[in-house]
């Protein structure tokens, strides 16, 4: 679905502008049940905003002038209908047929406000540790400044005849007779400008469109702490058209897989390999932060590293943002890598065992034990194996007559 230029209507309904159309109907049958005027005397003017917001969702033809053009479109297009002027000065400010010129005015009387233009800003976790100040350069509208956001000399600019200078048309279809259809649609005549310029006295610089594209260089301010999907705001600096503020350019900062480091919220979290040699006697390392910095871990011999367990360092995660002198905590799992298989010979291995902890006793082997083999497993290969076990006990429960037993709860299968 296309973004909608204005959600005011589809807010005091309590949805969302993807609302299908069951979803809006019992919005608003529950909204009118609660303010309606029987019900609740002083809520007069909240159930008429319910139902002035439902006449226009719930009509397909306004719905979508009002998802495209906002309050403008049904200011120009008479998209209220008779009679709701007083509800439409109440929700957008101005009444619906108080306008000058064909221009949407907003709250309060305001212009219309113009669309975000949103941009993805990609961040390493370097960026968001140590913050960062990049220069951004993008393209954007700028009213003309040849012709003023005219788009043509003085006196050039006229009214389009053919939609009154709406720059919305209405079309009467004849479905049977004694039975039309009445829809509106933008005016071809002007674009749904509204106005039309004779071409000989067409701006040179904008060729009519008012506007012209000018690069702007934004100078971005990445805070220590800042997260991924954060936003980072300039207001009023999006493109610009005559009778319309501008909106703001959004950047939603993106970060960037690190090799090393995972973020979870403002704790950091690394995976350190070290040998079995260290696991059993104690090691010194360092690990190389995001600033730079090299920590020093010294971990005593006779204390145990066991394989995948977690180690925590204070205060070594992530800064919180706006407050960069408190941090998060780093975690640091280890990976225990065990030498390779004989990699030592019988007389030292045996030497091992007796620095190891004793064996457990063996177990009692009965005289119909049977031995069989232990194999490395692919994990790559899938169960195959288990799969054609799986297949044959179905058969042997259908021929043998044996009943099968979940292998959780051990109840018979049936």
């Amino acid at each position: 679905m296309a973004n909608v230029v204005d959600t005011k209507l589809y807010d005091i309904l309590g949805v969302s502008p993807s609302a299908s159309e069951n979803e809006l109907k019992k919005a608003y049958r529950k909204l009118a049940k609660e303010y309606h005027p029987d019900k609740n005397p002083e809520a007069g003017d909240k159930f008429k905003e319910i139902s002035f917001a439902y006449e226009v969702l719930s009509n397909p033809e306004k719905k979508e002038l009002y998802d495209r053009y906002g309050e403008q479109g049904l200011r120009e297009g008479g998209g209220g209908g008779p009679g709701m002027d007083d509800i439409f000065s109440h929700i957008f400010g101005g009444g619906l047929f108080g306008f000058m010129g064909g221009q949407g005015r907003g709250r309060n009387g305001g212009k219309r406000r113009g669309e975000d233009m949103v941009h993805p800003l990609k961040v390493s976790l370097e960026d968001l540790y140590n913050g960062k100040t990049t220069k951004l350069q993008l393209s954007k509208n700028v009213i003309c400044g040849a012709c003023n956001g005219q788009g043509g000399k003085a006196g050039a600019v006229q009214k389009c005849v053919a939609c009154r200078g709406r720059g919305m048309r209405i079309m009467v279809r004849q479905l049977a007779p004694g039975m039309v259809q009445q829809m509106q649609s933008v005016c071809t005549d002007c674009s749904g400008e509204g106005e039309v310029i004779n071409e000989k006295d067409r701006c040179r610089k904008c060729e009519g469109h008012k506007v012209c594209k000018e690069t702007k260089l934004l100078e971005v301010h990445v805070d220590k702490g800042m997260k991924h999907g954060q936003k980072i705001t300039f207001s009023g600096e999006a493109d610009q058209a005559p009778g319309v503020e501008p909106g703001d350019i959004v950047l939603v900062l993106q970060e960037k897989e690190h090799e090393d480091f995972r973020r979870e919220g403002n704790d950091l979290y690394i995976v350190q390999r070290i040998g079995l040699v260290e696991a059993l006697c104690g090691f010194q390392m360092t690990v190389t932060h995001l600033d730079g910095r090299q920590l020093l871990i010294k971990y005593p011999p006779g204390k145990i590293i066991e394989p995948g367990c977690v180690r925590m360092v204070k205060g070594e995660g992530m800064p919180q943002y706006r407050n960069p002198f408190e941090k998060g905590d780093l975690y640091i799992k280890f990976d225990v890598q065990f030498p390779e298989n004989n990699w030592i010979d019988a007389e030292k291995l045996n030497e091992l065992e007796c620095l190891l902890p004793a064996r457990p006793e063996d177990p009692e082997i009965t005289a119909d034990a049977e031995e069989v083999e232990l194999t490395d497993f692919d994990r790559s290969q899938g169960m195959g194996g288990g799969a054609r076990r799986e297949a044959y006990n179905d058969s042997s429960d259908e021929e043998g007559g044996l009943r099968r037993h979940d292998r959780l709860t051990g109840q018979p299968l049936h």
